[in-house]
Formats: C-alpha cells, structure tokens, sequence
C-alpha cells in the first residue's frame, strides 16, 4: 500500500516537472464545458497546507450536463446531492468532514471527459470520480483512473467493458447496470414473454453498441434464439428505413435497440414509416434524454429496462427522496422525476462511497479501492447492498435488481404487460 502512495505521489511531482501545457489545454477544456460545486468552497492552491480534520472531502462528477443526454446529467447531480447533503447533516465522514461535489460537463463527448477526470484529480484533488450516462467516455477515463489510481464509481454507463476490464488492480466500480447481464435480462423477456425466436439488433455505431453485440452474441444460443441480422447507425442519423428494412425481410419477430434517445427517436420514426410494427425491447438510453418529445406516439411502443422506478415505491427511504426532490427540484409525484435510474442509482452510490470512505479511514486511492470490499450492509433505494463488490466483481446490481418500463402518456411508468 505504501509503494502505491510513493507511486501517485512521484507521478505528480513528475506532472509539475513535465510543466503546464497539457494542463492548461485540460483546464481550457473543463472551463469551456462549465464547472460548478455544491458549495462555495475554493479549490486548494497549490502548496497550500494540509487538508485539517474539518476541511471538505471532494468527489468528482463527469457527466452530460449540456447537449442531448443532459437530462441524465441533471438526474445524477439530484441523487447525488441530496445523498450528499443527507449525509454532511448527519455528520459528514471520517469523524465530521463534510463531502463536496464538484462537477464538469463532459458534453459526452470522451476527450472532454478525459480532460475533466485529469483536471480533477490533480488540480481539485478529489477522491472519487463519479462517471454520467456515456459509455464511450467512461471507457475512456478508464486509464486516467488507473494511472493515478483514485477510484471511479459508475452510475449509469453500462459498457461491460467499464468494470470487466483488464487493469489489476481493477479501480472501477458500479451502482448500474452492465452490459452482459442487460443482454441476457432482454433476450430471456423476447423468448419467455414475446414468443419469439428470431431477434434484430439496432445498435449504435459506437463502444457501447460493441458491448452489447458481444452480449448478445454470447446470451442468444443459450437461450435458442436466432439473431437474424446487426444493424447499426450513428449519431445524427436522420433515417435508419434501409437498415430496418434489412431486418424486417430477415424475418426478425423483436427488435432489441440499443441507443441513446436521439437515435432511438431515429429508429422509431424510420419504423413508422416502414409502416412495421415489430415489438421494441430497449436499453435504458433514451430514459436518460428528450425520447419521447422526439419519437413522438411511436415512444409508447418501446419496453425499457431500467433499475428502479419512484412509482409504487415504499418505505421510509424512498419517501424521504421524494420529498426531498419535491422541496428542492420542484418534482410535483414520480412521474415528474426526470430520467428516475440516474437519480437512484446515484443516491445509492454516494451513500455507498460515504461508507467506504469511513471505512477506509483514508483519502489514499489504493486504501479507499480496497475498503469497498468491506462495507457495512447498506439498505439502499435500489437494494439492500451486503457486501456488494468484491475482488471477481465490481458490479454493485444484479439482474434481480432490473425492472422493464414504458412511456405512457409521457411518463415513465412502470410495465405492466
């Protein structure tokens, strides 16, 4: 553990040797993209004193605040800090240091957030990195995390490949979903719900669509399906009838999509148009933007999965959310929270990064990674976390924690069949 401290404390002091230029182009970035915190507090100059025992604890967000996905962004920053704000009135960690939030807009867009992660870590000095809805940045930040070795906790981003990857020791976490257990989770409801044999894959043309076609490529023989053709398709597509037209003579009974909400609004039109109405089973990308304004009617005939839903939802703790979210955000009932897995899975996941940092004892990467390992149990919105993580699996949720919803009259409601 020692060796690991004396490892992240000679990169920096090479970091300041190396000189200014690549900072101040991530500075540039990270200030173009917008910065805000949840208080005033000042960042720390450099060759200030050491943190006092009262002194703010920093965590990180990158995530979109701006641009099409940027109602995921708002949704995480909600959980968070209400999470956050519970927790400092309650005494804060680590004996009464309160948690800040300090947040950068990576307008999903990877180098930006690849910028943001740095400018972070070595400038604001925070612990942990919470990441947005964007798999291709996620995945792209992964490096920078491993290199100076701070934790990164995921709550929404579901790329299989964010917390199975191939960095040991592995520092990325998550309170999602992952890609692998989604695709069998959606291939299970085609066959046992639908009927069907044959399926169609409307995947964006990007990291995270790749997951998923490994996933579904790896799930589908177990469960006897065919998968009858791949389709993929881009941001800023404004028509994808060829590509379902393909799928369509391919004999495809489900179509599963794959896609946030702009391009899935996309697929939707394109298939009113063909005139074919296939069932949709979806990934929860379009939950996290403007689906429903974009696709119109069409939006009510996709069935997502999604983590939790504020409907129907019992017990002290998610009423206390609700309430909160009514006082502070003005949410008027459940069907007014916006994009509702970003708001849970990261009210969820702060609360658990709270307990790591009291058992760890310590602001060191290495020691606040390991300390994941042996959280108290934690009764959360979502689920009741025992033990959640380990050293084989840095995925919090399982596929008993997945739910499938539906737009209905521009609500996200929970899916009755």
């Amino acid at each position: 553990m020692a060796q690991n401290s004396l490892k992240r404390m000679l990169f920096k002091r090479r970091q300041v040797l190396r000189g200014v230029t690549g900072l101040s182009a991530a500075l540039l970035t990270s200030k173009l993209a917008g910065c805000a915190t949840t208080s005033g507090t000042a960042p720390a100059a450099e060759g200030d004193e050491p943190a006092s025992s009262s002194d703010p604890i920093k965590l990180g967000l990158v995530a979109a605040i701006t641009g099409p996905s940027a109602v995921s962004g708002e949704s995480i920053t909600r959980g968070l800090t209400i999470a956050l704000e519970k927790i400092n009135a309650s005494g804060g960690v680590m004996g009464g240091r309160p948690l800040e939030l300090v947040i950068r807009d990576d307008e999903s867009t990877p180098a930006k957030g690849v910028a943001a992660a740095r400018e972070l870590i070595e400038q604001e000095n925070v612990a942990l990195v919470f990441g947005g809805l964007d798999s291709p940045v996620s995945l792209a930040m992964l490096p920078v995390f491993h290199e100076l070795e701070v934790p990164y906790m995921g709550v929404w981003a579901a790329a299989t490949g964010i917390t199975r990857n191939e960095f040991d020791p592995n520092f990325a976490f998550r309170v999602s979903a992952n890609d692998n257990i989604v695709d069998s989770y959606l291939l299970r409801y085609a066959k046992q719900e639908l009927g069907a044999t044959k399926v169609g894959l409307v995947l964006i043309n990007n990291p995270w669509g790749e997951s998923n076609q490994a996933g579904f490529e790896e799930w589908a023989p177990k469960y006897d399906m065919d998968i009858v053709g791949i389709e993929k398709f881009n941001d800023g597509d404004t028509d994808i009838s060829p590509q379902l037209g393909r799928l369509q003579e391919g004999g495809a009974e489900v179509l599963l999509m794959v896609a946030n909400a702009a391009p899935s609004a996309v697929a939707m039109k394109s298939l009113v148009r063909l005139g074919w109405e296939v069932p949709v089973v979806s990934h929860w990308g379009p939950t996290g933007g403007r689906f429903p304004e974009l696709a119109g009617p069409a939006a009510a005939r996709v069935v997502f999965m999604q983590t939790y839903s504020f409907f129907d939802a019992e017990g002290e703790r998610p009423e206390a959310l609700m309430s909160k979210l009514q006082e502070k955000y003005d949410v008027k009932g459940p069907e007014d929270v916006i994009a509702p897995v970003g708001t849970a899975n990261a009210y969820d996941a702060m609360n658990l990064v709270a307990l790591a940092i009291d058992t760890a004892e310590s602001l060191d990467g290495p020691t606040l990674r390991d300390s994941f390992y042996d959280l108290t149990p934690y009764e959360g919105l979502i689920t009741t976390y025992d033990q959640p993580v380990s050293a084989d699996n840095h995925d919090a949720l399982s596929e008993d924690d997945y739910i499938l919803v539906q737009w209905e009259d521009n609500k996200l409601v929970p899916f009755k069949g």
